[in-house]
């Protein structure tokens, strides 16, 4: 056993500190939740054109008629990316929980397993071979050609994972591990490939596409995602008892009736959809899944049954108001939203390393 599991495994036995922490993690969640509705006003208030909610919505009630650019301004642009930044950030700060309650460790998160890598190399293929594609593909796909490979590819990532980690029905977590580091390597060895054959408006295109953002929000990449993510994190819930019960052990938590296996294959396809549509429709947004977590274990304690939710508010709290900072600090231009979160995360995650220290022996 790794010394960065310790943490997982003698957290769970200080039973009188989770007691206590029970009350606290209930409160956040509904501190959060009022957190995750006050940005979702900034978002919704505060770009490059001075359109408010509050004067549209004075205008509704009193019965006025909105303009054309108040209308476009606030129900195609900002709302679709509003409810798209909620959808990402939830998704990648759960599956990010989820993948270190699977793996007993701290510092793991969504790219450990190389679905982000997988994603990405889907993602350049189709930027820099999509002319190649048949015209029926092109013409159906149009603008969506791009996300449709990101999640063809993820997925793609994920089931050769699974193949290669699953032997006589029993997924071996550190066959998985060393396999995710393998497949991601091979990803970017590919994407290298491909970006070193692009031409000068392709790589553009790869960069800041590689960088994140939510600038291409609309309500069909919306409802695209929206499916996905959401079966995914409805999932999550269901599997906090057998995470607490990893947290102790395999042999344990199979003593405790739990099933192992079901817990393993239900974590890793809920991280491969909701990672994969995620980085589909926003593109490479890092530190999320790797610091959400992390932070709310410190706060709040690993049981999984109330850190899976506070996981997805808070998510999508920072990611949101990652978004609202690029969209304003250089106004008109915006700042692509991976830069804004790894400024953030960045020394977020230093001090969580140096905190940690005693625990991950470093």
């Amino acid at each position: 056993m790794s010394a960065a599991s310790a943490e997982f495994e003698t957290v769970p036995n200080q039973r009188k500190d989770h007691a206590d922490r029970r009350p606290r993690a209930r409160q956040m969640i509904w501190g959060q939740a009022f957190l995750l509705l006050v940005i979702c006003l900034f978002s919704l208030t505060y770009g490059a054109t001075g359109v408010s909610p509050f004067a549209v919505l004075s205008k509704l009630l009193s019965g006025q008629e909105l303009t054309v650019s108040e209308r476009v301004v606030l129900f195609d642009i900002r709302l679709p990316r509003m409810v798209m930044g909620v959808l990402v950030g939830a998704a990648l700060a759960v599956s990010g929980a989820l993948m270190q309650g699977l793996f007993r460790n701290p510092l793991a998160d969504p790219g450990l397993v190389g679905v982000s890598a997988g994603a990405g190399l889907g993602a350049i293929t189709a930027i820099v071979l999509g002319g190649l594609a048949p015209v029926f593909v092109q013409t159906a796909l149009g603008h969506y050609l791009v996300p449709a490979a990101a999640f063809l590819g993820g997925w793609g990532t994920m089931y050769l994972l699974y193949r290669v980690a699953t032997r006589k029905g029993r997924t071996s977590v550190a066959t998985m591990l060393l396999a995710g580091i393998a497949l991601a390597a091979l990803a970017g060895a590919l994407s290298g490939v491909l970006i070193y054959k692009a031409n000068d408006a392709q790589l553009r295109d790869l960069t800041f596409w590689g960088m994140g953002s939510l600038a291409g929000a609309t309500w069909t990449k919306v409802l695209t995602a929206l499916p996905v993510i959401c079966a995914a994190l409805a999932l999550a819930p269901f599997l906090a008892r057998g995470l607490n019960g990893l947290a102790l052990g395999e042999a344990t938590a199979g003593h405790l009736g739990i099933n192992i296996q079901r817990v393993k294959s239900a974590s890793v396809l809920s991280v491969a959809a909701a990672t994969g549509a995620a980085v589909a429709v926003s593109g490479g947004i890092g530190f999320v899944g790797l610091v959400v977590p992390h932070v709310l274990r410190l706060a709040i304690g690993p049981d999984h049954r109330y850190l899976l939710p506070n996981a997805a508010l808070l998510g999508a709290s920072l990611l949101l108001a990652a978004d609202v900072i690029c969209r304003n600090i250089i106004a008109p231009a915006e700042l692509p939203i991976g830069i804004v979160t790894a400024i953030i995360g960045a020394p977020v995650f230093m001090w969580i390393l140096l905190r940690s220290r005693g625990v991950l022996d470093l």
